[in-house]
């Protein structure tokens, strides 16, 4: 993900080939997501009307960078668990040890896809930040920012859930479903309030 080209991203998206994936997009929303609160940082720092809120700018700047390339590298990282995941899988079902091997498998293909969400609801908290002293003139960047993020959420529990689908210890999985369930129900929120706020700044209540 990191060395591509959207064009070639998007080829390669759509082709037959199963990744990148789902996991990758929603990664992709993610970063998205960031780096519209970067820009519209950019676009407020400096600025005089916005002088007394100079530092924190500077802060969310900073932070957005740092998720821009943690999601790309999450993105990167939902694509190399792949492929023991396949392997896994294309073990014969009464070979010993199966069992283990893809339980562990599916374990580490859950992973990334979580983090996503983690770091969509990250991303959330700055962008809601952004929405109340980033650039009026960019705000409408934020509420885009806001609808990316919470897609980049939903779209990476999906690739939890079809992991955990597949768990033979179903303690663990609930468990993280419910982990995952409950943080994309606080991105949700956080980014359904940032794109509600930023529609009634432009076109009314």
């Amino acid at each position: 993900m990191e060395d591509r080209t959207v064009s070639v991203f998007l080829e390669e998206l759509s082709s037959g080939a199963p990744t990148p994936g789902g996991g990758g997009a929603s990664a992709v929303c993610g970063a998205i997501a960031a780096a519209l609160g970067s820009m519209v940082g950019n676009l407020t720092s400096g600025k005089k009307k916005y002088a007394e809120y100079q530092e924190e700018i500077e802060i969310a700047i900073a932070k957005c960078g740092s998720l821009v390339k943690e999601f790309e590298a999450l993105g990167k990282k939902d694509e190399e668990v792949f492929e023991p995941l396949a392997k896994a899988y294309s073990i014969p079902k009464d070979q010993e040890g199966r069992d283990e091997i893809l339980e562990g498998v599916l374990r580490q293909a859950s992973t990334a896809p979580f983090e996503v969400v983690e770091k969509a609801y990250e991303t959330s908290l700055v962008l809601a930040r952004l929405a109340v002293i980033g650039s009026r003139l960019a705000i409408s960047d934020v509420g885009v920012a806001a609808a990316a993020c919470e897609t980049a959420a939903k779209g990476a529990a999906m690739n939890v859930y079809i992991n955990t689908k597949s768990m033979k210890d179903r303690e663990y999985a609930e468990d993280l479903n419910k982990k995952t369930i409950d943080l994309v129900n606080e991105t949700s929120g956080v980014c359904s309030k940032v794109y509600e706020e930023v529609k009634t700044l432009l076109i009314g209540g």
